[in-house]
């Protein structure tokens, strides 16, 4: 599977979320852990764990 990580730097954390689950923030104080903790939501979300969680819709618009 390939998805995206939307991230930004904040006060020494990289704060972040996976692109159709922006609901589910993470943070690490390295982008390494960061991916991680988004990672063990990914997982949780597709085990069942996170019953509410829904994807986004992502539309693809070309400027």
């Amino acid at each position: 599977m390939k998805t995206c990580i939307i991230y930004k730097e904040d006060d020494g954390w990289y704060v972040g979320h996976i692109r159709e689950y922006p609901d589910y923030e993470s943070q690490g104080t390295t982008l390494e852990e960061l991916k991680r903790n988004l990672l063990e939501i990914y997982n949780d979300i597709k085990e069942g764990l996170v019953p509410d969680a829904k994807p986004s819709k992502i539309f693809e618009l070309v400027v």
